[in-house]
């Protein structure tokens, strides 16, 4: 329990300083990522819903696309570096 705590802790406090470099080295947080991909993981979802009812499993194995999330758009080269030559 107490490792478990720990490992949180060590992420969170990673994911803090990660957050307030990334600017000292040219890159942005992209923060209105989810909101826009959340309709569009919806629709994948709704069609891979169709398609297992239709087709069966194997069907759905098939068309359906299950990664909704792009790592390389989390995280984007700001147009304005601020980083030191």
């Amino acid at each position: 329990m107490f490792s478990l705590l720990k490992l949180i802790i060590w992420l969170a406090g990673v994911l803090v300083i990660a957050y307030f470099a990334l600017p000292y080295f040219g890159y942005e947080m992209n923060t209105h990522y989810w909101n826009d991909r959340k309709a569009v993981c919806q629709e994948k979802l709704d069609q891979c819903r169709k398609d297992l009812i239709q087709g069966g499993i194997q069907g759905a194995k098939e068309k359906c696309d299950f990664q909704c999330v792009d790592p390389k758009l989390l995280i984007n080269k700001s147009s304005t570096s601020t980083t030191k030559d």
